[in-house]
């Protein structure tokens, strides 16, 4: 007969403890939120080495570090937890005109700008008392593999800092679920009026003064690469943090800029800001929805995750009214 484990001896609790530890890589901050001891957060830990026969987590300095089977078991132990949390759930379905629940999106500020109105619009009318938090999402400087630089993100999703992330990518990981949004592309913009508006050409383009979006004030970016491949470069007069704040500063200068179309086709009237077609080819961009699998269990989070599915594809049927310079 196969060894079978008592389950009567597998504490539901030492699995939410697993995963907290997991997430904070240290026993004090576990306890904390847990609102238990360091001491029985440390025993707890020691009864889950003998149940599954690893030591799971190593003492450092700082904190601790999983091991390679405590890695292993992150998924499987998370994926346990939301079926169990649905279930629990379940008791009381998910009733978004009586919700009070807060959901965490993280987007680029280029794409939450196009879709929070038409999702604000739909929650205020269906579900008044859920509330949304977006926090921008950037992609990791200096990391040329598109997959890396986002993989913060995806960290953020893991340890359900984040309940949705809307991602300017197309391949992740078995563990994520993920639904496609729309492609993007990028238009130059300027304020209205703009010489380069009426003649938009290359040398025009590489004479003009740029500015470019970077939070970390780096100047080069992705139009760069393109023009390289012209043999060509460009100067950047200014960076700024966000795509808001470049709408601001191309209304009152004689800068250019590369900005999301749907973006641009959206807030740039508002600032007297209008686009052409680039003179170069740049890259398009496949958004995403993503979420771990796990996590659509949750009847809340599948209900949020289709309204913002669905506000993206509104904005899409306006943005086909739009017209540039």
């Amino acid at each position: 007969m196969l060894h079978q484990i008592d389950l009567s001896r597998a504490d539901l609790n030492l699995l939410v403890l697993f995963e907290i530890v997991m997430e904070e890589r240290h026993v004090g901050r576990a306890a904390r939120r847990l609102n238990l001891s360091p001491s029985a957060v440390s025993h707890g830990l020691g009864r889950l080495r003998v149940l599954l026969g690893d030591p799971l987590f190593l003492r450092m300095p700082r904190g601790v570090v999983p091991t390679d089977r405590a890695r292993d078991l992150a998924g499987p132990i998370a994926e346990v937890l939301a079926r169990v949390r649905g279930v629990l759930a379940s008791a009381t379905p998910f009733d978004p005109t009586r919700s009070t629940r807060r959901f965490v999106i993280g987007a680029p500020d280029g794409a939450s700008a196009t879709f929070l109105g038409a999702l604000l619009d739909r929650l205020a009318a269906d579900a008044p008392g859920v509330a949304i938090s977006v926090p921008q999402l950037l992609p990791r400087g200096g990391d040329v593999s598109v997959a890396l630089a986002w993989s913060d993100a995806l960290a953020d999703l893991d340890a359900r800092a984040l309940d949705i992330a809307i991602i300017p990518h197309d391949d992740f990981p078995a563990r994520f679920a993920r639904r496609s949004l729309y492609t993007e592309d990028f238009v130059i913009a300027a304020r209205a009026g703009h010489p380069f508006l009426r003649e938009p050409s290359l040398d025009a383009y590489r004479a003009a003064r740029h500015l470019v979006v970077s939070q970390s004030g780096d100047p080069r970016g992705f139009v760069d690469d393109a023009l390289a491949d012209q043999s060509a470069a460009r100067l950047v007069a200014l960076t700024v943090p966000n795509f808001l704040f470049a709408l601001a500063e191309l209304a009152d200068s004689d800068l250019i800029s590369a900005l999301p179309r749907r973006f641009a086709a959206m807030h740039g009237p508002r600032f007297s800001v209008a686009h052409v077609e680039p003179p170069i080819a740049l890259p398009r961009f496949d958004m995403s929805l993503v979420t771990p699998r796990p996590a659509l269990m949750d009847a809340g989070l599948a209900w949020m995750a289709g309204l913002v599915e669905a506000a993206c594809r509104s904005h899409a049927v306006r943005s086909r009214g739009s017209s540039s310079a």
